[in-house]
């Protein structure tokens, strides 16, 4: 059998980064007849893609072929946090050229095998005009879950078809969809969806999905069956073959304090504390945050990172001090139930025995180790899907409890406020013992791991993602997945 050739491009962002490299190792070793090249967009405001790159093992390397490209892009870190997406889009779009260039080499290196298809990454669709110079189709890795996918298609299709009303997207109301049972209120659909100021952003985007030849999402078919059954409803193709998870960088790591100190806790005890690589808060919202985990009493484990610089101050340095912004004591007083700490080998904590909940920003790689670790989650979404994660988590499928749904905070330049109050409840909710939560999660947990195994149900979307794109062939705009054809109306 002739060997096949994909090439993967990522959206130059640290969590999709992650998640693509183990999705292109997974297909890999699923199937040795492909050759994989992933060309990697370096966004000169994030320095994580090289320092990432520097961090991946050898016997990856030895499968995979990775080209780092530079971009085009000039620096301009302000325009970078106020419209990421903007700056990503456009930040592609420079670098077509160098992916012209490097699909060209790839191609008429002498061996070399034929060129399958594209798989480009939710934000990297522009890509597809690429794929399409080089006459095969494209297939779009959706890093985040299939209910969002849905619904953003959803608020496409409708601001398509000018029947959708933007100016409730601010001042309440609700969103009937197919995707889940009850109304979506507006106020948890990302805002590059609904606001007029990302209408381009969005047409763009929306577009790019409808184009490709079909939607990977990093799911499972167990977890979110209505959704995806809504998605594959609609026309579109779509291969839920996750979770797909990092934990193999996080296992090969010296065992760190951090888990000496779980070590010494009793099972289920500790309430991890984490918001990703973004989640910052103001002092005032951090010490709010203090109040509650100390009143709680319940043991903890708080990944903490620097506030965002005030207005007019540019000192953005990592180093600061906790007794900077925690109340005064607080460090003291907790000393013998909980840690406070910077960066958190996340995926180890929610691993271990002693991790009994987790106060997430529900980004959806969290979400999914979350799963997988049968920990259960209090939501506190800051920026993106992750207000619509955690209403799926909470209302739809009843898988966690609710601090917020809506906080709104973007690109840490601060948002709503949450008292400790609120807080302090959902820890305790979430750290009880007797929890309904708690035994859905575990449930999860151990139907998670099935899916991944030969006989599970993300195996076998893998097993006919890959038949699929061994077999397509273009021809005169029509492209043949297996007995069904497809128009190419892209």
């Amino acid at each position: 059998m002739e060997k096949s050739q994909l090439v993967v491009i990522p959206s130059p962002d640290i969590s999709h980064l992650t998640s693509t490299i183990e999705f292109s190792n997974l297909l890999i070793n699923h199937h040795h007849r492909l050759s994989i090249t992933i060309l990697i967009i370096a966004a000169p405001p994030d320095a994580t893609a090289v320092s990432f790159l520097n961090s991946i093992s050898s016997s990856i390397r030895q499968r995979l072929q990775i080209i780092l490209l530079p971009s085009d892009h000039s620096d301009n870190s302000s325009h970078y946090q106020k419209r990421k997406s903007i700056f990503l889009e456009s930040t592609v779009q420079l670098t077509k050229p160098r992916v012209r260039d490097a699909v060209s080499n790839l191609t008429s290196a002498p061996g070399s095998p034929r060129l399958a298809g594209f798989i480009v990454d939710m934000f990297s669709t522009a890509m597809i005009d690429v794929a399409d110079e080089f006459g095969v189709p494209s297939m779009v890795f959706y890093t985040s879950s299939a209910a969002s996918l849905g619904v953003l298609l959803h608020v496409h299709t409708l601001r398509e078809r000018d029947a959708f009303d933007t100016t409730t997207s601010s001042g309440g109301g609700d969103l009937a969809t197919e995707i889940f049972a009850d109304p979506v209120p507006l106020s948890v659909v990302p805002s590059f969806a609904v606001e007029e100021d990302w209408k381009t952003f969005f047409w763009n985007y929306g577009r790019g999905l409808k184009r490709a030849k079909g939607i990977i999402v990093n799911s499972f078919e167990e977890f979110e069956s209505h959704a995806i059954r809504a998605v594959s409803d609609s026309g579109i193709h779509v291969y839920p073959v996750g979770p797909i998870l990092g934990l193999k960088a996080d296992s090969d790591s010296d065992k760190s304090d951090v888990i000496e100190w779980l070590d010494n806790q009793p099972p289920s005890s500790v309430i991890f504390l984490c918001f990703g690589s973004r989640g910052r808060f103001d002092e005032e919202q951090v010490r709010e945050m203090a109040y509650a985990i100390e009143k709680s009493g319940v043991r903890f484990l708080w990944s903490l990172r620097k506030p965002p610089p005030k207005e007019g101050n540019n000192n953005d340095s990592a180093e600061f001090e906790f007794e900077d912004i925690l109340p005064k004591g607080f460090l003291e007083r907790t000393a013998g139930i909980g840690r406070v700490i910077g960066w958190a080998p996340q995926t180890k904590i929610l691993a271990h025995k002693a991790t009994g909940g987790f106060v997430s920003h529900c980004g959806w790689n969290s979400v999914l180790e979350s799963l997988y670790f049968g920990v259960p989650i209090a939501t506190w979404p800051l920026y993106a899907e992750q207000q619509m994660n955690a209403f799926q988590l909470v209302r739809e499928l009843k898988m966690a409890v609710e601090i917020c749904l809506d906080y709104n905070m973007v690109y840490n330049s601060g948002g709503n406020f949450v008292s400790a109050e609120k807080i302090e409840k959902g820890i305790r909710d979430v750290m009880r013992e007797e929890n309904e939560i708690r035994e859905k999660v575990k449930k999860m947990s151990e139907i998670c791991g099935k899916a991944l195994t030969e006989s599970g149900s993300s195996h076998h979307h893998l097993g006919r993602l890959i038949h699929d794109i061994t077999k397509m062939e273009a021809h005169y705009g029509v492209f043949v997945f297996g007995a069904e054809f497809m128009l190419n109306i892209g």
